[in-house]
């Protein structure tokens, strides 16, 4: 048999020309096979990262079905087969297709996820939290979307339903402004994290204390009375924020204003301070505490002490420690502490 024989005979007779396009299909699904191990695999194997090698290896696997599940589906096509069979057949394909896609890019989304948390810049605990609710965010999205393709592939239409869901959406997100509100600014606050569990923070609506955790709805924070608070996320979200514990160091500074008599010795008013700071168990040795004399005032002269605590809540025992041993050190040192003092002209008529 000649070439122009042998092709006569396998694209007249349908049988064998869908036989021939279902081998054509698994050659190609070979070339596919030695393009993913001979050149994909040794490109993404030059990068310094591993994710983009194990995403190859992922989607490896549904490209190489892919070809060989629409070839069926072509030769199938082919054959003098009753249109309902045809449908059944192009369905199952399709729905096969849609799940092997789903699957692929389903461990790929939970593959990048895994490696991006795992980076050294994102190991804060806050956006530690944030990655499982992208993270079932996504898996989400991927579900519906898979759900979606296969009813397109089996031709129901899905217009009527996403209309009805996008109503729903409407009427539930109008029922649920502020718990909708309180979980975007959730999220926001843990993006952008403002503060963490553990920090000491003062709110502009006057609450301060602990942050105790931080959730998708509201923070809670613990007072130095040890009551616990609570406040949406939407609330916090909108107010002026100060965080004790921020910065590169916890440690907080102190003021300390101490005033003294005109006429004092403001060298000696400053020796005593200082070794009144240093002297103190919970003050930090670094950085150093610092004396400023700040002003003259109407009855004294303006001093502030100037020290490091290693924490907010230390504040107020050590201000009071501190106030206390100044009181007594300037009794010993003879360093008058003024007090406001008023003199008084009465006026009086010549008659008188």
């Amino acid at each position: 048999m000649n070439y122009e024989q042998i092709y006569n005979m396998i694209f007249t007779n349908p049988f064998y020309k869908a036989i021939f396009y279902v081998l054509l299909s698994i050659l190609v699904a070979k070339i596919s096979d030695l393009i993913f191990k001979s050149l994909l695999r040794k490109m993404a194997g030059k990068t310094k990262t591993t994710i983009d090698d194990h995403i190859i290896d992922i989607l490896h696997r549904p490209i190489h079905l892919s070809i060989l599940f629409v070839g069926l589906g072509f030769s199938a096509s082919l054959l003098d087969i009753l249109s309902s069979i045809q449908f059944i057949i192009n369905g199952s394909l399709k729905t096969i297709i849609v799940i092997i896609w789903g699957s692929a890019i389903f461990k790929s989304f939970i593959y990048t996820i895994n490696w991006y948390s795992s980076k050294s810049g994102l190991r804060k605990q806050n956006q530690k939290r944030l990655m499982p609710l992208f993270d079932n965010l996504g898996k989400i999205i991927i579900f519906i979307a898979v759900i979606y393709f296969i009813f397109i592939s089996w031709g129901i239409n899905v217009t009527g339903w996403l209309a009805s869901a996008g109503i729903l959406g409407i009427v539930l997100g109008l029922a649920a402004k502020d718990t909708l509100a309180n979980l975007f600014a959730g999220i926001f606050i843990m993006a952008d994290s403002p503060y963490k569990e553990g920090d000491y923070i003062n709110l502009d609506t006057g609450e301060r204390g602990y942050v105790k955790n931080i959730g998708i709805r509201s923070t809670r924070i613990m007072t130095r009375d040890d009551i616990e608070i609570t406040i949406p996320n939407s609330v916090i979200a909108n107010s002026k924020i100060i965080n004790e514990s921020g910065g590169p160091v916890e440690m907080e500074r102190v003021r300390v204003n101490v005033s003294v008599a005109y006429g004092s010795d403001i060298e000696k008013v400053r020796s005593v301070l200082m070794e009144i700071a240093q002297s103190n168990d919970e003050v930090c040795s670094e950085p150093l505490p610092r004396v400023r004399f700040r002003e003259f005032g109407d009855s004294a002269l303006i001093f502030q002490l100037l020290f490091w605590i290693e924490k907010p809540e230390m504040r107020g025992r050590v201000v009071d420690s501190v106030n206390s041993v100044i009181y007594n050190r300037f009794i010993d040192h003879n360093i008058e502490i003024p007090f406001p003092q008023r003199t008084i002209h009465i006026k009086k008529s010549i008659d008188e």
